[in-house]
C-alpha cells in the first residue's frame, strides 16, 4: 500500500518532512502540498516532483486521493486544521504543539476521535537513539530506582523577537521538547513544577514578555525529581545533553559533533564544537518519527506519540509559566 500524503506548510519542517516522505520513507508518495506562499511551496514541489500546488490547504483536504496530512504550518493554525482534516477523514501527523489553549486543543482530539482517524504529534527527539537508549536503562531498571533526571537543552541563538511574540513563550515553544522528553525518558507523569526564570540573554525578549534563560524542577508521580535547564543563547552551539541517576547506577548522553577528531597542541586539548542546531542534530529523528506514522497509518499498529502525549506537555508548559509568574511550585492539577 502506497499512502499518499499532503503537507501542509512549506517553511524549515515542513520542507524536512516533504523531502524525508518524498525520498527516504518507504510507501509512501507526496501528492500534494500547501503553503500560504505559494512560491514556499512551488519550490518544493518542483525539487520533489510533487505534482500538486496550492495556496489553500482546503483544496489538499478535499482531495479523495489524500489519504494522510503533515500539518506543519504555523501554530496557531494547528488545531483548525486537524478538526478540518479529521472531519475530511484522513489521517493526521502535526508538528507541536497543538494548540496554546487547552479547550482547543480538546475540541481537536474529540474531532479526531469522532472521526476515528490516527493523530500522531512531532516530538521527534523521543526518536533519538541517545534518547532511546536512555529510556531503555531507566525503564529496564539497568540503572536502579530512578532518582534524578536532568535534562539540558540550550539553542545556539534566540529566534527573532518577532517569532517569541507569537510563540506561546519559552516554556511552550522550546521547553515542550523538554517537558515531553520528561515524560518519556520517566515513564511517569509530574505532579508538581517550580520554575525560576529570568532575561539574561536579550532585553528585547523580555519587553516581548518572555524570558530567555530557565530552570524546572518537577517531582514526578513514581518520585523521580526532574531538572530542565534552558537557555536560548549557548555561544559554543547546540547543548542537548541528558543525565539519569538512579539507585544502581547512572547513564548520561553527550552532545552531537560534526567528526571525532581530537586535537591536542602544546596549548590545549579540543575539537569542534557541536552540530549547530537541530536541523542537523536531529535529522535521523525527524526521517524515524515520520517513518512510525506513515507504518502505523498502513499497517494499522498504535500511534507512538499520541494527541493525549501532545496535550499534557502543554499543561505543563502553563503549569511552568504560573510558576514563573507566581513564584511558587504550581501543581499540574491546578491546570487542568
Amino acid at each position: 500500500m502506497t499512502l499518499n500524503i499532503g503537507v501542509i506548510g512549506a517553511g524549515r519542517i515542513g520542507k524536512v518532512h516533504a523531502e524525508n516522505l518524498a525520498t527516504r520513507v518507504p510507501g509512501t508518495a507526496v501528492g500534494a502540498i500547501a503553503d500560504v506562499v505559494l512560491g514556499s511551496a512551488q519550490e518544493v514541489a518542483a525539487r520533489l516532483h510533487i505534482p500538486k500546488v496550492t495556496a489553500d490547504y482546503r483544496e489538499i483536504l478535499r482531495d479523495p486521493a489524500i489519504q494522510a496530512v503533515a500539518i506543519c504550518s504555523a501554530t496557531d493554525t494547528h488545531s483548525q486544521i486537524i478538526i478540518e482534516a479529521a472531519q475530511a477523514g484522513k489521517h493526521i501527523f502535526c508538528e507541536k504543539p497543538i494548540d496554546f489553549n487547552l479547550d482547543r486543543i480538546d475540541q481537536a482530539l474529540a474531532a479526531v476521535e469522532k472521526a476515528g482517524v490516527k493523530l500522531q504529534i512531532g516530538f521527534n527527539r523521543r526518536f533519538d537513539a541517545n534518547y532511546a537508549r536512555v529510556r531503555q536503562a531507566i525503564a529496564s531498571h539497568e540503572i536502579g530506582e530512578l532518582h534524578i533526571l536532568h535534562i539540558i537543552s540550550r539553542d545556539p541563538g534566540p529566534p527573532p523577537v518577532s517569532y517569541i511574540k507569537v510563540s506561546g513563550g519559552i516554556f511552550l515553544d522550546m521547553s515542550i521538547h523538554d517537558f515531553d522528553m520528561a515524560r518519556f525518558l520517566t515513564g511517569s507523569d509530574a505532579v508538581e513544577v517550580y520554575t525560576v526564570a529570568g532575561v539574561k540573554v536579550d532585553p528585547a525578549i523580555g519587553e516581548a514578555g518572555d524570558v530567555d534563560t530557565a530552570f524546572v524542577v518537577m517531582q514526578f508521580a513514581n518520585g523521580a525529581t526532574v531538572t530542565i535547564d534552558n537557555s536560548r543563547k549557548a555561544v559554543y552551539g547546540y547543548d542537548q545533553r541528558v543525565e539519569a541517576f538512579g539507585s544502581a547506577g547512572a547513564i548520561a548522553t553527550d552532545n552531537l559533533y560534526p567528526n571525532a577528531a581530537i586535537i591536542s597542541t602544546a596549548e590545549s586539548i579540543r575539537r569542534d564544537l557541536p552540530l549547530n542546531f537541530f536541523m542537523d542534530r536531529y535529522t535521523q529523528s525527524y526521517e524515524a518519527e515520520i517513518r512510525a506514522f506513515v507504518e502505523a497509518v498502513t499497517q494499522n499498529k498504535p500511534i507512538p506519540v499520541s494527541g493525549q502525549d501532545g496535550r499534557v506537555p502543554v499543561v505543563m508548559g502553563l503549569a511552568a509559566r504560573k510558576s514563573h509568574l507566581e513564584k511558587r511550585p504550581v501543581k499540574l492539577s491546578e491546570i487542568g
